[in-house]
Order: C-alpha cells, then structure tokens, then sequence
C-alpha cells in the first residue's frame, strides 16, 4: 500500500541537503523575503505561531527573531534536525500536519509557505489548521503559483503514479478556504525573475495569480460565527 506519509517523508530526507542550501537566501532576499513583514502587519508581537511544514528552520528563525512563539512541525526527520541546528530557542516536532499533535484553540496563528500542496489531503489540513488556531486568529497561507518549477513534480500523476504533490492554482485555494469558514484577509503575489516590466497593476487579479510564483494569502478564522 502507498503511504503518503512515509514517502513525503523519505523524498525530504533525501532533499534536505539541497533545500538547506537555498533556504536562507529565499528567507532573507529571495522569493520569502516579504513574508514575515506581511504578517507582522496583522499578528501582534509575542504571538504563539504554528509554522506548518517549517522545512529546516529558517522561516521559524526569522519569526522568532521578529518576536514570536515559534513551535514548527515538519514530517522529515533530517529537515526537524537541521532546524534544531539552526534554531535552539524555539520547539520543533517531527509530525504530519495533516494530524497536528496539539489541543484546540493552541495557536494565535499558524504560517504555511508551500507545505499544503504536498499534503494528501489539502482541505484536512485547512480544517486542522481552524482547530488548532484560535477564534478569529490568523493563518499566512503560501501557495505555489503556475510559475513556479515545483508543479513538474504533479505531471506523471497523468500517468498514473503516486506523486508527493498536490498542486492547487492560488484561486482554487482562495475558494476553498473561503468555503470552510476562513475569511482571506489580505494577500500579495511574488512573481519570477522576467515580469518586472510588466505592468501588473493593471491586471485583474486572476491575471496578476497566473503570472505568480507564490501567492500569500492571510487569512482569519471564523470558525463559531461571525466576528468583527
């Protein structure tokens, strides 16, 4: 039997040297470079954060340096390890974000960059996500965009292998999230190197997704009812 799980967690063993080396330059001037200000803009300082899928640790680092209560969970035994190394003053936990070992209501906010496309189940997640965070708090959802070199690894499903892949469009997951009691909040796009002199702004925004290479979103948890 195919194990989702157990095969996501031996292709990032496998990746985690190559992933560590690029990490930090996405984090600190590449493509994740505005995410931490995004959320600063929206979850106060001394917030408890979930980072969901926190790979080896930079994204959790740049949280905690930004004043956070970081706890990141990854499936990959090598990724937790190396974010151990990176950082010493925040919890990491060797987990499926797809069954989060924490009670409801842990979490002022949970942050996942490019983690919920290579779960088995998206919506689960999503749903996880509402338990554990609290009434009106806050997830930062990065959604690979249609430009983005990692969708390659979803095209043998069109022959039938089992792939640790599943690729969404940013609309797709605005629609679901939207749909299941999150309200998106506000959001921004980061595009490929090549785009720069083309005039985004003027384009609606389903133009301005497909030309992505992630989209951000922040989305609110409305989880009991209506709030303000």
């Amino acid at each position: 039997m195919f194990d989702w799980s157990k095969e996501a967690e031996k292709q990032w063993d496998e990746k985690s040297s190559s992933w560590s080396s690029k990490s930090k330059e996405m984090w600190e001037n590449g493509s994740r470079k505005d995410i931490v200000p995004f959320f600063a803009q929206f979850v106060p300082e001394g917030s408890s954060v979930c980072d969901l899928g926190c790979g080896d640790g930079f994204g959790s680092l740049k949280l905690s340096d930004a004043g956070y209560k970081v706890t990141g969970i990854d499936v990959s035994e090598e990724m937790i390890a190396r974010a151990k190394s990176v950082n010493n003053s925040d919890q990491f936990i060797k987990g499926d974000i797809l069954n989060l070992p924490f009670p409801d209501d842990s979490f002022d906010a949970v942050i996942a960059i490019n983690s919920l496309e290579w779960t088995e189940a998206p919506l689960k997640v999503l749903n996880e996500m509402q338990r554990v965070v609290k009434r009106g708090g806050f997830a930062c959802i990065g959604i690979l965009g249609p430009t983005a070199a990692p969708r390659v690894n979803s095209y043998l499903r069109l022959y039938g292998e089992k792939v640790i892949c599943n690729t969404m469009m940013p609309w797709e997951f605005e629609k679901l999230a939207v749909e299941n009691q999150w309200k998106k909040i506000d959001d921004f796009g980061v595009y490929k190197r090549g785009t720069d002199g083309l005039p985004k702004g003027a384009l609606s925004l389903e133009l301005r997704q497909s030309l992505s290479f992630i989209w951000v979103f922040m989305m609110k948890n409305n989880k009991k009812g209506d709030f303000n």
